[in-house]
């Protein structure tokens, strides 16, 4: 059988090409939401504007280490990103070490992104995701470049034991070297659109693979770098991870495609795009959302509500899963089942939550 010739051992390999013709539309596109987003942001008064920065930048972490199969969970990362960014919420709660460190790392690839990209950089980004030194069951070596021990790396996805395997890396003995290009390249000022150079960065980057684990999350962590330069702004609106974790099985199989391919990568690049496009027309919800929430407070901010009922109507604010009930309420909060009870029935008098129509074994609750 004829051994598949990666793009890596290409002869001119890492000389990119691409066709600029067929990607300016797209691009155009992308560039023109990119400023309206930014406009309408900056009309907003300075608390909706950290509320949507905080929960775009709580999708982004929770959804990067969601396609890596890591969950995490969503007030544990809002708490710590609040913490890191000085913000004053209600209902903080203790951070996960792991959680900690992709806020660490996200937060300093967007709130520094004119920093030059070194080495140390990466190998304390690369630290901070594993601040134990495991990942799962396995010991890794954090903060240096992989050693291919166990044989050559190679990148799949999927669940262990079912990983589908979509291309092998360069060997461990060529990463130094190939670093040093990718890393002379990143910060090498260059006439390349720099959201056209986030897209061959994110590609380049996944191809060397250059830690035991934690490339995906490092790799969307330097797209949101070029992300923020191409904007010249510290705050995010939408998230590339989210879109990525959405459109996932396309992702893998067009890596995979451009992989086995030769150098030019107008394929891969004119996806990267649309699916940027699609990120930031996202964006659109999330506005929604945090517009949504800002009413209802103002609405209701002056019935009395307690911070038992205040945190579970932003976790419902927040998109809640499955249906509030009694039980639910009282393991969230750690109270007893009566005090829930109480807890539902004052906010129904108040009109803000509504018995849901009978339907199951327990009775259920919506926002009114």
């Amino acid at each position: 059988m004829r051994r598949i010739i990666y793009m890596h051992e290409q002869e001119d390999w890492p000389n990119f090409k691409w066709n600029s013709e067929e990607l300016i539309s797209v691009l155009g596109k992308v560039r023109n939401l990119q400023g309206l987003l930014t406009g309408r942001m900056e009309a907003l008064g300075i608390n909706l504007r950290n509320e949507a920065l905080l929960e775009t930048l709580s999708q982004d972490v929770l959804k990067t280490s969601e396609i890596e199969g890591e969950i995490f969970d969503k007030e544990q990362v809002r708490s710590s990103l609040a913490r890191k960014l000085g913000m004053e919420i209600a209902s903080l709660v203790e951070s996960d070490r792991n959680v900690d460190g992709v806020v660490e790392m996200m937060l300093d690839a967007t709130q520094k992104y004119d920093k030059e990209l070194t080495r140390d950089r990466l190998f304390g980004w690369h630290a901070s995701l594993f601040p134990t030194g495991w990942s799962g069951m396995y010991k890794i070596k954090t903060g240096d470049w992989r050693k291919d021990i166990g044989g050559p790396m190679q990148v799949a996805s999927g669940a262990m034991g079912k990983e589908k395997v979509h291309f092998e890396a360069p060997s461990s003995d060529l990463v130094e070297l190939e670093m040093e290009k990718f890393i002379n390249w990143v910060n090498k000022a260059s006439s390349e659109d720099l959201v056209i150079k986030s897209g061959i960065a994110h590609l380049w980057f996944l191809t060397i693979h250059p830690f035991e684990d934690g490339n995906g999350r490092i790799a969307r962590a330097i797209t949101d770098l070029f992300l923020s330069k191409s904007e010249m702004t510290k705050q995010r609106f939408y998230s590339m991870s989210a879109q990525i974790r959405v459109e996932r099985k396309e992702y893998y199989a067009l890596l995979e495609k451009t992989q086995k391919g030769n150098l030019d990568i107008t394929e891969w690049l004119s996806w990267f795009l649309n699916c940027l496009h699609n990120a930031l027309k996202s964006s659109e919800k999330i506005l929604a959302n945090v517009l949504f929430k800002h009413s209802f407070w103002k609405e209701n901010t002056e019935k009395g509500i307690n911070k038992r009922q205040q945190k579970i109507l932003n976790n419902m604010l927040d998109g809640f899963t499955g249906k509030l009930t009694s039980s639910k309420w009282a393991k969230i909060n750690k109270c007893s089942k009566d005090t829930a009870i109480r807890d539902i029935q004052d906010l129904i008098e108040k009109n803000i939550l509504v018995k849901d129509a009978s339907g199951g074994r327990s009775t259920t609750y919506s926002l009114k």
